[in-house]
């Protein structure tokens, strides 16, 4: 390679906008859950498609509140992929109930939907598809095979602009829940999102995230009656997000297309002048629907490859390039094998997919030349 170069997995893509943004909220002395909050909401729901959204302090959170809202607890079953960050599990856990693991397609990262159809059982509750990596689940199809009753939740953390079918992600399901992690495509520092179509959901969350709290901050605080407190009829959280984030929220939600645009561009470099090299299978843009790139997740074949991937990796960090890999196996996790008893050939493609996948640079503070450095270091390899 004709340069030694320092290339970040991902870093998020903050500027001028974002900085002045702050403004407002720090010179109104607004700074937690306010009017910068609200039009985030307003604003993402327009852009995905659905009549409610509530900002939450993360995705952990507002996955945790979705299940909340749905009463779920003690004896209930909620089933989620065995390939996915831990927090889509740890919720289920949470609220007392029982995740139920199911096994994940190699190819697409997602549930695989002939094992799903084995897991449901009479306490199913809900189901937890994830979108990973950007890429929509297809959610028609997990509906077409399991009961009526049972609850669709979108794990959306990575897929903020994705799409199925001419459908935006988070508005699939029952709720989807989404995250502005600096990992993800748009951020808030920590700070995420829940979707929904159906109101007395939305009233719940909205309830749960605050404290339980009958009346607003906003409604508190601006309303003509300073002697007002609220009532608590449920056992709530504090999960708001702060205005400071809102506001940032507000101008990176602005930028969404144009970042996906990106990276969906970066994303066909990729699938072109990697296509050559057998051992690696690339990501590939579906047919039904807009992949969000949150993440550029290979598979390094075991069969086929000239070494290990934990040893490509730690060559291409000593060349510049960070790697990592796409997630975890949460079944091979200390805290799921001692409490539920899981083995990792349980869900062999899970297993594998922790074992070979491979994350490769994609960000929008990419130039072309960085990108054409990753290339090449993986064609030395």
């Amino acid at each position: 390679m004709p340069d030694h170069r320092q290339i970040q997995i991902a870093t998020p893509s903050l500027g001028e906008e974002e900085w002045q943004a702050l403004r407002e909220p720090i010179e109104s002395g607004w700074l937690t859950q306010g009017p910068k909050v609200a039009a985030f909401e307003k604003a993402f729901a327009t852009r995905h498609g659905v009549q409610h959204a509530s900002a939450v302090t993360s995705a952990t959170t507002g996955l945790h509140l979705a299940l909340a809202s749905l009463d779920i607890g003690p004896g209930d079953e909620v089933i989620v992929p065995a390939f996915t960050w831990v927090a889509t599990a740890n919720v289920v856990v949470y609220c007392g109930a029982t995740p139920v693991f199911v096994d994940v397609d190699r190819i697409t990262f997602n549930m695989d939907l002939k094992d799903l159809a084995r897991r449901v059982t009479p306490r199913t509750k809900a189901i937890i598809p994830v979108h990973l990596f950007g890429l929509c689940a297809d959610i028609d199809a997990v509906r077409s095979d399991i009961r009526l009753d049972i609850k669709i939740v979108e794990d959306a953390a990575c897929a903020a602009g994705a799409a199925l079918r001419g459908r935006p992600a988070g508005s699939l399901g029952d709720l989807g829940v989404f995250s502005f992690h600096p990992r993800k495509s748009i951020t808030t520092g920590e700070g995420g999102m829940v979707t929904t179509n159906n109101d007395k959901l939305a009233e719940r969350v909205r309830m749960l995230r605050n404290h339980g709290a009958s009346v607003s901050e906003e409604e508190r605080h601006q309303g003509p009656r300073p002697y007002l407190l609220p009532d608590f009829d449920l056992l709530g959280f504090n999960y708001r997000m702060t205005d400071l984030q809102g506001a940032v929220g507000l101008v990176q939600l602005r930028k969404l297309d144009q970042f996906i645009d990106e990276r969906a561009q970066m994303a066909a470099r990729y699938r072109k002048e990697l296509a050559d090299i057998q051992w690696l299978r690339l990501p590939q843009e579906p047919s039904d629907g807009r992949h969000a790139w949150q993440a550029f997740v290979t598979y390094v074949d075991p069969k086929t490859a000239p070494r290990a991937r934990n040893e490509m990796m730690e060559v291409l960090q000593q060349h510049g390039v960070a790697t990592r890999p796409g997630t975890h196996a949460v079944h091979m996790l200390g805290y799921y094998q001692k409490h539920y008893g899981l083995k990792p050939d349980d869900f062999p493609g899970a297993r594998d997919c922790d074992r070979h996948s491979m994350a490769i640079p994609l960000h929008n503070r990419m130039s072309a030349e960085d990108q054409a450095y990753v290339i090449d270091a993986l064609h030395e390899l």
